[in-house]
């Protein structure tokens, strides 16, 4: 039987195997933590603790500071010795609360009660999911709250979720399906309560048999009364990008320039929903999450879970160390993460993987000109041609560029990993993407 997907897209080796299968282990609290402010896309949350401070495991220190925001928590119990700069994903010179870890903790070692969500309403439930900062997980880091409450204009008639994580390398979406596909699918029902709707699609790639058979085995025992698909997936990248992923489960295609809402759908990642599950069931604040650490410089590879704050260089650490010097750091998979320039940076809400690379992975060559091959418009899930666009970007003809619709390339990195020339297409493009901003607010 075809499996669904979407025009476009490759295979790249997959490299799971280091962390496929091995059950979640929690790493050990380091003793500092660095806890960003801006943990999402959006306005940076408003710290509300002072140094010297002592907080508790779970307490709220940064404020949501408007609509476009999210709550930050503190994921340590301890003395705050400072809130400075400090690198992050996201910034060379980040605000971050720094603690101390001290203290007694509330939530490890001891199961919290599940709450009456059924009973609630939508409202109170999206409160909830607010309260506790949940943001897309998958990498975006959108607050979800802003997610699950769309325009009145706009109606919704399915939830996607994405359980693809068709980046190589990573698993934990993967183990969190297999292992937790009760709380996943529970997670899914308080998602279409807040939006009002009963239809979902989990579509997960057919190279996680075990995560699509534990999915629909729970769903067969519970038999909710909502309407929730598991729908099997053709492994390519990328699959789990919102667009193509929308296609393949409902062939609805959103607009040039659109968001999913254009396609009457919202699109959720499994881990995500995870999230709002410990917080609308269980008040539980996003203050730890599930990682997938690996490569071949890591010497015990593995899925964890690791404390938001916690550096690199700790995590790292606690995985057994490096076997090998490493040549790249990735937050992140190898095709859209974020190669990090020092250890020192902090895991984040939208960290789902740290991968690191030895120097035969992460070699760098040096490009050559286009051979108008066409490879990259082959692949291009989004229909565009990034050789015609790159070369105008090269000539500095930005009115050109402008006309190829850069502002619809996903920065998927597919157009450049086939490229025979080994072009950074999608560099080119973002640089384009870039300008065409700066020069839209002159």
């Amino acid at each position: 039987m075809a499996l669904t997907t979407f025009s476009g897209g490759i295979h790249p080796p997959e490299n799971k195997r280091q962390s496929e299968g091995k059950a979640f282990s929690n790493l050990s609290v380091p003793q500092l933590c660095y806890i960003p402010l801006q943990q999402h896309i959006g306005k940076p949350a408003r710290p509300i603790v002072e140094a010297g401070e002592i907080v508790h495991e779970g307490q709220l220190i940064g404020l949501a500071d408007g609509y476009i925001s999210a709550n930050v928590h503190a994921s340590v119990p301890g003395k705050v010795v400072g809130i400075s700069e400090h690198p992050t994903v996201y910034s060379k010179r980040g605000m971050c609360v720094v603690i101390e870890a001290q203290g007694s903790f509330s939530t490890s070692g001891k199961p919290l009660e599940p709450s009456a969500w059924e009973s609630m309403s939508g409202l109170e439930l999206l409160n909830r999911v607010a309260e506790a900062g949940v943001v897309g997980l998958g990498g975006a880091a959108f607050p979800t709250q802003v997610k699950l409450h769309p325009p009145g204009n706009r109606p919704i008639e399915a939830l996607i979720i994405n359980g693809a994580e068709c980046e190589p390398y990573l698993t934990v979406d993967d183990m969190l399906m297999q292992t937790f596909p009760g709380e996943v699918i529970e997670g899914v029902r308080m998602a279409l309560k807040i939006l009002g709707i009963t239809t979902a699609f989990i579509g997960v790639e057919d190279n996680k048999p075990r995560a699509i058979a534990a999915l629909k085995k729970k769903l067969a025992e519970i038999r909710p009364s909502e309407n929730i698909r598991v729908s099997t997936l053709k492994t390519k990248f990328p699959q789990g990008a919102e667009k193509q992923l929308i296609y393949s489960l409902t062939r609805r295609e959103v607009p040039s320039g659109g968001l999913p809402m254009d396609a009457a759908t919202i699109v959720q990642n499994v881990g995500t929903i995870f999230a709002i599950r410990e917080a609308v069931a269980l008040g539980k604040p996003l203050f730890e999450r599930y990682v997938t650490v690996t490569g071949p410089c890591v010497k015990n590879p593995g899925n964890y879970k690791v404390r938001l704050g916690s550096r690199v260089s700790d995590v790292i650490e606690e995985c057994g160390g490096l076997v090998a010097e490493p040549a790249k750091i990735i937050m992140g998979g190898p095709m859209c993460g974020t190669a990090l320039d020092n250890m020192d940076i902090p895991v984040v809400k939208g960290t789902s993987g740290i991968l690191v690379l030895g120097r035969e992975e992460a070699r760098s060559l040096d490009y050559l000109p286009c051979i108008r091959c066409g490879r990259c418009v082959t692949v291009c899930p989004a229909g565009l041609v990034p050789s015609d666009m790159v070369n105008a970007i090269e000539k500095g003809r930005l009115d050109l560029a402008e006309q190829s619709h850069p502002f619809d390339c996903i920065m998927c990195g597919s157009c450049a990993y086939v490229c025979p020339s080994r072009r950074p297409l999608n560099h080119f493009i973002k640089l384009a993407q870039e300008k065409l901003r700066r020069r839209q607010k002159e």
